[in-house]
């Protein structure tokens, strides 16, 4: 799980900004060391319809829809012939408009640059209408985000979109029905952990790479090695704030307000 790829992001962006040269490094690393890219679309078609799946399958997906995916990953995902997924957020975009919803953290993809991506066939996933906590909101407030998003991105690239991707990683049984509803076969969550069979298809889980994750914590965290010790930190937040989500949400059903 990406987000921004620059050398110089802002203050917002920078703990899990990526510099592009290392993103460089991590793909050859792939590349060299045997790994399959694909989509998340193309793996969850595989695992459903069970036509079979490479040894090292690999999954490269970028958060938000930052403008320098476009000018830094873009060119290395392409030089190295490395699919990936992209989760848009559609009130981000840099020309919405009239469709402009929450505060994007940077410089954001414009629609034409969202086609052209498509067109080079990198999947475009969604990820909200405004990049909102997802499990707090009111049901019909969670409808209208995850279906606005898709029915914008749909209609923008002109291509179905059937994957997408919780902002902060956050979601609920409830979240995931709407999700479902909303016409999605498959969701990311976080929870840096490797992604099995096993695992809901709509809370797949992602490992985070960030600009503290050195050449050799990408190594160990793509083989399986030491996976809960890399990320102990993050799973420790994870967990905690998931507790505080919950009775969050619990204290606004009982005053009403969901």
């Amino acid at each position: 799980m990406y987000h921004s790829v620059t050398d110089s992001p802002n203050e917002e962006t920078r703990p899990h900004s990526v510099r592009p040269s290392d993103l460089e490094e991590q793909l050859s690393y792939l590349a060299e060391g045997g790994f399959t890219p694909l989509t998340l679309g193309d793996l969850v078609s595989r695992l459903n319809k069970n036509t079979g799946m490479p040894v090292k399958p690999v999954v490269v997906t970028f958060d938000d829809g930052y403008a320098d995916f476009h000018t830094h990953a873009l060119p290395l995902l392409e030089r190295h012939r490395f699919p990936a997924t992209v989760f848009l957020t559609s009130g981000w975009v840099a020309d919405a408009g009239a469709d402009a919803a929450g505060r994007p953290l940077d410089d954001m993809l414009s629609w034409g640059q969202a086609r052209e991506i498509a067109q080079t066939g990198i999947e475009i996933g969604g990820h909200s209408h405004s990049h909102p906590q997802l499990d707090q909101l009111r049901t019909e407030e969670l409808r209208q985000e995850l279906r606005r998003n898709k029915g914008l991105l749909e209609e923008k690239i002109g291509a179905p979109v059937a994957t997408m991707a919780y902002p902060y990683g956050y979601s609920s049984a409830r979240v995931r029905r709407e999700v479902r509803k909303a016409g999605y076969f498959a969701a990311c969550a976080v929870n840096n952990a490797i992604a099995a069979d096993r695992h809901d298809m709509l809370a797949i889980p992602r490992l985070t790479v960030a600009r503290h994750t050195t050449i050799g914590m990408f190594r160990r965290a793509v083989e399986g090695s030491a996976v809960p010790l890399i990320y102990l930190r993050e799973r420790v937040l994870t967990k905690g704030y998931a507790v505080v989500r919950r009775t969050r949400y619990g204290l606004q059903r009982v005053r009403g307000n969901v």
